[in-house]
């Protein structure tokens, strides 16, 4: 104090000026981190809704036609105009670098028009067919062989599935129904319409051979495609992406895979996988897959003679992932190995029985289950066979993690 005035230092002043700024710009930060986290929660909130009311549509459309006691007289060549000009030509060229420089792929597939109300028209495929293709070389030629320049819009290796935005006037635009595949069975006709090696708008026809079936691909880094139809309709390179479509031409799969050197079994993603992610693909977003991080094997007969068990059915979990979900709700993988008729099988993990009181009877049941019925950071129960008894696991489901 100087002649009874108080003298201020213009360091502390400073000083004082430096934490109030910190403090309003922390609280500033704080106010935006707080609301993009809200916002992301909403949004994804609002995909979920309109997820849904898709899923409603569709299964309203497929109850419809469902509860129709005939098909009327519409014959196979019939449909085949009623569709053709829904399903596209897809193309474009992968650029690799190689030792000896750049090599260009020339890559086609298929797919075909879907009108998603929200997001106006859209074409759907495989995510394998535009997988490595360069942006500016990607093109869809319609039925009347005009092309136009696509644009990805969304999408899903997981599920094979991708969505694209077209640079095309609407009269172009010829959209296919799209109706829930849960009412698929065994045994009924189904259509296939493609592009194999190029040769545009041909069309096979089979039967579902299978549902439920699980298969894995190459860009899925070891994960199941799950929920997959089995079909006996000829498919062949070129056929990916374009539409599996039942006896009224209602989309009800994406043709996607053969097996090869095989004779009638090629397989298809659900439209139920459609119906379930077109929202979040068509608006940008990435869709996640619930993960419980395990790899396991289906019980035989001669495994649980082996370990001198009475359950013969259910997945054996072999290992665990670390960091998984799996780790911290202390599921356990294998403890040794034993000989099955000269086949090594690692033995002594949990054997997972059913989730949520379902029964879980292999390893496409599991993946089947977790993409029809859960989410990431959902809560479910497992009951596992450990040591003779069956023990209630409680787990917390994460998105799953990207492909390694």
């Amino acid at each position: 104090m100087q002649n009874g005035y108080e003298v201020h230092s213009p360091n502390r002043s400073f000083a004082a000026v430096i934490v109030v700024a910190v403090i309003a710009v922390a609280g500033i930060i704080g106010n935006i981190y707080t609301y993009e986290m809200v916002s992301s929660s909403v949004r994804k909130v609002e995909k979920r809704v309109e997820t849904l009311h898709v899923q409603i549509e569709a299964l309203t459309e497929a109850l419809g036609s469902y509860n129709q006691t005939s098909v009327g007289n519409v014959t196979l060549s019939e449909l085949y105009e009623d569709i053709k000009d829904s399903v596209v030509l897809i193309h474009g060229y992968v650029i690799e670098t190689t030792l000896v420089g750049q090599e260009t792929t020339e890559v086609s597939g298929s797919g075909f028009v879907y009108n998603f109300s929200g997001s106006g028209m859209m074409v759907c495929t495989n995510y394998h067919v535009i997988e490595d293709v360069d942006p500016p070389s990607l093109t869809v030629t319609f039925r009347d062989g005009n092309s136009y320049l696509a644009t990805k819009l969304g999408e899903d290796p997981y599920a094979d599935f991708a969505v694209l935005s077209v640079d095309a006037p609407k009269e172009e635009f010829k959209p296919l129904p799209i109706v829930s595949s849960s009412l698929l069975k065994v045994g009924d006709l189904v259509i296939a319409v493609g592009n194999p090696y190029g040769l545009t708008g041909s069309m096979t026809t089979g039967i579902v051979s299978q549902l439920g079936r699980s298969i894995t691909e190459p860009m899925t880094g070891g994960y199941a495609i799950a929920d997959v139809i089995q079909i006996s309709t000829p498919i062949n390179p070129g056929n990916s992406g374009g539409p599996l479509l039942n006896s009224k031409g209602q989309v009800v799969g994406i043709t996607t895979a053969i097996i090869n050197q095989s004779q009638g079994i090629g397989f298809a993603i659900p439209s139920d996988t459609i119906l379930r992610e077109i929202a979040w693909l068509a608006d940008g977003m990435e869709y996640e897959h619930s993960w419980i991080g395990v790899r396991g094997i289906d019980m035989t007969y001669e495994i649980a003679k082996t370990i001198e068990t009475s359950t013969t059915y259910g997945w054996l979990i072999v290992s665990v992932m670390n960091n998984s979900p799996a780790v911290k709700a202390d599921l356990r993988g294998a403890t040794r190995e034993v000989e099955i008729y000269s086949q090594i099988t690692p033995v002594g993990g949990d054997i997972i029985l059913a989730i949520n009181n379902t029964r879980m009877m292999k390893g496409d049941d599991i993946s089947k289950y977790l993409e029809e019925n859960t989410r990431p950071n959902q809560t479910i129960n497992i009951t596992v066979e450990r040591g003779g008894s069956e023990v209630l696991i409680s787990l917390i489901l994460e998105p799953r993690p990207p492909p390694t």
